[in-house]
C-alpha cells in the first residue's frame, strides 16, 4: 500500500495540518483542488481565494498537490481546509500519487474533483475515477491545455470523464475547443477575479514611472520590454522602469540591462510582498508578455488606477479597453512598445481618467467575489444533475 503524506500531525515538509475527523463528516459537499504545485504563481493565488472566501458551511474543501508546496499551501491550511502534499515513490512517480489521490478522496468523502490546468487534471481525473467520485470539473487558467502534444491528448483524455471545462478568457475557451472538439459543448469562459479590498485606488503618479510585475520566465518576454525601454530613455530620459518577480530569466535579463546601458533607469526588485504600495508609486503598468490568461498582475494595476500598455494576446484584450484603459501594442515589437510608451508620456492630462475608467472596469467584471460565487452554483447545479 503506498503512503500519504500524513497531515493529522504536523509534516516535516509543510508544517501543513488537516481538519479534524470529525469537521470532515458534514452536510457540506466535499471539494477536492487538485494542481501540479502550491508553490508561487498566480494559480496557486487564486487557489488560497478559494480556501478563503468559499462558503465552508455549503462546501468542504480539500486541496491536493502534485508535486511541490510553498507558502499558498500555508495559507490554505490556515484557512482550515484540508491540505495533501502527494510524495513521488521511487520507481513508481506519478502513478503512485494517483493512488495516493484516490485514497484521499474516498477518506474525505469527496464529490466534486476540482482540477487546475492540464496535467492536473489528466491524473486528477484518473484519481476520480478509481476512488467513484461524480463530478469532474477543469479549470485552464492559461491559453488553451498548452502547446505540447502530451498535453492534448492527456487534455482530451480527460474530458471523456469530465463534466465541465471553464477557461480563463474567451480567448482561452476558444483555443480549448479547437484542441478538442468533442468537449466543446463542456468549455465555457469564465473570467478570473482579484481582491479589490487589498488594492484601494490611488490613481497614477505623474512621474515617468513604469512597473511590470510578473514571472520571470521566458513567455512574458522581458526582451522586448528591455529593448522598448531603451528607445524610450533615448527620447525620454526620466523614465525609469520597475520589475518585480523572480525566476529563470533573472541573470539573462540583469545581462540585457547592462548591455542596453540601462543599469540607472531599470530596477529589478525581485520577489516582494507590498506590490500594492509598489504600484501606487508608478504611472502606468507595462507589460510585453507573448502569452497571456486573464493576467492577475494586470488586474491589481488597473484595480489600483494605473493605465495599462501591453500587448494584444490570449486575454488581454478583453481586460484592457484600447485607448480607454490603456493601450493594446503587437507582441514581440519593441519599437511598437516604445512607441506607445512615448506618446502615452506626452498624454498625462489622460492619465487620471484612464485610471479611474480602468478601476471601474475591475469592479465591474474581475471582482473575486463574483468568481467566486460563480464557482459555487456549478459546484451547486453540477451536483444537483448528478
Amino acid at each position: 500500500m503506498t503512503e500519504l503524506t500524513q497531515l493529522p500531525e504536523t509534516t516535516q515538509s509543510t508544517g501543513l495540518v488537516k481538519p479534524h475527523a470529525a469537521e470532515q463528516k458534514s452536510a457540506a459537499l466535499g471539494v477536492c483542488h487538485v494542481s501540479m504545485c502550491l508553490a508561487t504563481g498566480g494559480l496557486e493565488r487564486l487557489l488560497v481565494e478559494f480556501a478563503q472566501r468559499v462558503d465552508s458551511h455549503r462546501f468542504r474543501q480539500n486541496f491536493a498537490a502534485l508535486g511541490s508546496v510553498g507558502g499558498p499551501a500555508d495559507e490554505i491550511a490556515e484557512a482550515g481546509c484540508g491540505v495533501h502534499r502527494l510524495q513521488e515513490l521511487a520507481g513508481n512517480g506519478k502513478w503512485a500519487r494517483v493512488r495516493q489521490l484516490a485514497s484521499i478522496l474516498r477518506e474525505q468523502s469527496i464529490q466534486i474533483v476540482h482540477t487546475h490546468n492540464t496535467y492536473a487534471h489528466f491524473y486528477g481525473t484518473l484519481a476520480a475515477k478509481m476512488a467513484g467520485v461524480p463530478v469532474v470539473i477543469n479549470t485552464q487558467h492559461g491559453r488553451g491545455c498548452g502547446t505540447h502534444w502530451k498535453q492534448r491528448i492527456h487534455f482530451m483524455l480527460a474530458n471523456r470523464l469530465t463534466r465541465k471545462v471553464l477557461a480563463v478568457s474567451e480567448d482561452s475557451a476558444r483555443i480549448c475547443r479547437k484542441q478538442d472538439p468533442l468537449s466543446r459543448r463542456k468549455i465555457e469562459p469564465l473570467w478570473n477575479g482579484i481582491d479589490l479590498s487589498r488594492f484601494a485606488y490611488h490613481g497614477p503618479s505623474m512621474q515617468p514611472h513604469a512597473i511590470s510585475v510578473a514571472r520571470l520566465s521566458p513567455e512574458k518576454d522581458f526582451p522586448t520590454l528591455l529593448q522598448a525601454t531603451r528607445l524610450v530613455v533615448d527620447r525620454n530620459p526620466d523614465f525609469r522602469l520597475t520589475i518585480v518577480g523572480d525566476g529563470q530569466e533573472r541573470q539573462k535579463l540583469t545581462d540585457l540591462t547592462s548591455q542596453l546601458q540601462l543599469t540607472e533607469q531599470v530596477t529589478f526588485l525581485g520577489e516582494r510582498r507590498d506590490v500594492p504600495d509598489l504600484l501606487r508609486d508608478a504611472s502606468m503598468f507595462v507589460s510585453s508578455t507573448s502569452t497571456e490568461g486573464i493576467s492577475l498582475t494586470l488586474l491589481e494595476a488597473m484595480a489600483v488606477g494605473l493605465p495599462i500598455i501591453t500587448t494584444s494576446v490570449g486575454g488581454n484584450p478583453e481586460v484592457v479597453e484600447d485607448g480607454v484603459t490603456g493601450h493594446l501594442v503587437p507582441p514581440a515589437d519593441p519599437g511598437s512598445l516604445a512607441n506607445a510608451i512615448c506618446e502615452h508620456l506626452l498624454q498625462r492630462d489622460t492619465w487620471q481618467a484612464m485610471g479611474t475608467l480602468s478601476r471601474s472596469r475591475v469592479e465591474r467584471q474581475f471582482d473575486i467575489n463574483r468568481m467566486i460565487s460563480d464557482y459555487e452554483t456549478l459546484y451547486t447545479e453540477l451536483t444537483s444533475r448528478n
